[in-house]
């Protein structure tokens, strides 16, 4: 008896022990499932709910339905009630039972255009199916943002024509079929002239105004099948298929001239804009879209040199260069020598505290015969000669050495930002010249920041990460310029350390009159913060501008409503006025 009692009491204990096991295990089962971010559905084998978390009833607005007790399955037919197309993942589900699926992966979209994404996976018991575990996330953020990108990525935001990328896989494929066919295909470059005059004098909100109505007179001169797209800024391509000689271009050309000679209204003003056309012809003037298009840019060349207002075919000849040009060449090689690059500021500004948190450092070349040089010109001229470098370098190292001398003068800290050429984040002696650069100045990593834009960070995802990190690691923050213009998958936002993401004023611009702009500019925004990131809207010209953006939780933001870029003089009396007015603030 004695042993009995013994046994029954370690059998006792052993159940005890085991039970409180079990319980603990149970219990961080439920403190788990809580603690998610996903809602959890689990469904037994006969379709019965046994268990859901508090993150499902959010998820699926739930709160007015009882929570599941002994297989209420009233959940089950409010998630049903929902969506968009029931039926259809009612029999999916069927399937997946008939098949034996472990797995399944779907996007669901509700009747209230909610997406959501829903993860299952069998719930096994030995060798049995017991059931099914679901999980449901909200996505609908990640997946607006995703559609709003994929858009950008292949139209323009302003005029809806195909952007650069679009065009370029659009005209392989119809130079692929005129080589099948053995037809001929034109490519028209065209650009508005003194479109800049346009911009400095009226703003760039009438300037895009302006864009907007050239577009629907261009496409007035468009025949069936042809493309035209924004190749940027006030320049546009025309693809022609399917003609039979130059006069067919031609008729085009003349038509798109004359289509543009009636006066623009913009608001109070009536503007008048002409435009150079460049045409070159397939197969004479090249066999590829590269070709073709350089040859055409550099028939619109002629075409502007030599009055404008007229179109050019490309010729061998159109390939020297003009006195004008060769002298613009030779005059960028001694720039540097003879001090005629300077530096402009614009201030980036924290509209929450009013306060100043970075400078912008933008080139700008004083030519002693030329006048004034747009950067348009001079830096593509600068990259394509191999001076970019150089120019960079210089760049870097005035813009540093500035910043500690606004530090010394006793003035606010303030982050310099200063871009990156393409070629310059590439080159191998990059991350020395950062280094060498702000070892000779004296600032501090933590105030320098370099941009760089999607473009460039896009060509090699996996390198960029490298580079990046590196500069990171070194301290420096890392921006990425025209946030939302350039691809359509999202993912290289995880793999590259950004720390600061710069909305593109093309997005800002028409915030007041485009619904469209808001609900993109919402979605760059709310992915930013979820990333964790800065996000600066650049272009703000207008009070109204500011004051939408701030509602919409935008407080970083650059644009001719807080300053235009400055010279020296300028910026430091600005920032003095600023570091005075925080002060008092404070």
């Amino acid at each position: 008896c004695y042993f009995q009692s013994q046994e029954i009491a370690a059998q006792r204990e052993a159940l005890y022990q085991t039970n409180n096991r079990l319980e603990k295990s149970l219990s961080l089962l439920r403190a788990t499932l809580e603690s998610t971010a996903d809602g959890i559905l689990v469904v037994d084998n006969e379709g019965n709910v046994t268990h859901c978390n508090q993150k499902l009833i959010e998820i699926w607005d739930l709160e007015n339905e009882t929570t599941p007790i002994d297989g209420d399955n009233r959940i089950l037919e409010a998630i049903l009630n929902q969506l968009l197309e029931p039926e259809l993942f009612v029999s999916k589900i069927g399937a997946w039972h008939q098949q034996s699926i472990q797995e399944s992966n779907d996007l669901l979209t509700l009747k209230n255009g909610k997406i959501i994404e829903c993860y299952s996976q069998a719930q096994r018991l030995g060798e049995e199916n017991a059931g099914r575990v679901w999980s449901f996330q909200d996505v609908t953020e990640r997946k607006t943002a995703e559609k709003v990108i994929h858009y950008q990525a292949h139209y323009d935001y302003l005029t809806g024509l195909f952007n650069r990328k679009q065009l370029n896989e659009q005209l392989a494929q119809l130079l692929e079929k005129a080589s099948d066919e053995q037809e001929q295909l034109a490519v028209l470059f065209i650009d508005l002239d003194h479109f800049k005059d346009v911009n400095d004098n009226l703003g760039h909100v009438l300037g895009d105004s302006l864009l907007q109505q050239v577009v629907n007179r261009l496409k007035q001169c468009c025949r069936q099948g042809d493309l035209l797209a924004r190749w940027g800024g006030d320049e546009f391509t025309m693809v022609l298929p399917h003609i039979f000689a130059r006069e067919d271009a031609t008729a085009i050309a003349q038509r798109l001239l004359e289509t543009l000679q009636p006066s623009f209204e913009l608001e109070q003003h009536r503007v008048r804009i002409t435009c150079s056309i460049g045409i070159a012809i397939y197969p004479e003037d090249g066999q590829d879209t590269v070709t073709l298009l350089k040859n055409a840019d550099t028939a619109l060349y002629q075409a502007k040199t030599q009055g404008r207002n007229d179109y050019q075919y490309y010729t061998l000849g159109s390939n020297t260069y003009t006195g004008e040009y060769l002298a613009l060449e030779n005059s960028l090689y001694q720039a540097l020598e003879h001090e005629e690059f300077s530096l402009y500021y614009q201030p980036q500004v924290d509209t929450a505290t009013g306060e100043i948190t970075h400078m912008e450092a933008l080139l700008r070349w004083q030519h002693p015969q030329l006048g004034f040089i747009s950067p348009g010109v001079f830096i593509p001229l600068a990259e394509q000669k191999g001076l970019i470098l150089r120019l960079g370098q210089w760049v870097l190292q005035t813009a540093c050495a500035q910043a500690v001398a606004w530090q010394s003068m006793g003035l606010n800290p303030i982050i310099m930002a200063v871009n990156l050429s393409p070629r310059q984040l590439w080159h191998r002696d990059l991350l020395e010249t950062v280094e060498q650069t702000l070892d000779r100045t004296g600032l501090q990593s933590q105030w320098l920041e370099l941009e760089i834009t999607e473009t460039a960070a896009m060509q090699d995802v996996d390198l960029a990460r490298t580079i990046l990190l590196s500069l990171q690691q070194m301290g420096v923050n890392i921006a990425l310029d025209d946030f939302g213009t350039g691809y359509s998958s999202l993912s290289y936002l995880k793999q590259l350390p950004f720390h600061t993401l710069k909305i593109d004023q093309s997005f800002v611009r028409d915030l007041l009159s485009n619904p469209h702009d808001v609900a993109i500019v919402e979605a760059l925004l709310t992915l930013g913060r979820r990333l964790n990131r800065r996000v600066v809207a650049e272009g703000v010209e207008t009070i109204e501008l500011r004051n939408l953006l701030f509602t919409l939780q935008c407080h970083h933001m650059q644009g001719y409503w807080f300053s235009r870029p400055l010279p020296l003089k300028e910026a430091t009396q600005v920032l003095m006025q600023n570091s005075q007015t925080v002060c008092m603030n404070r």
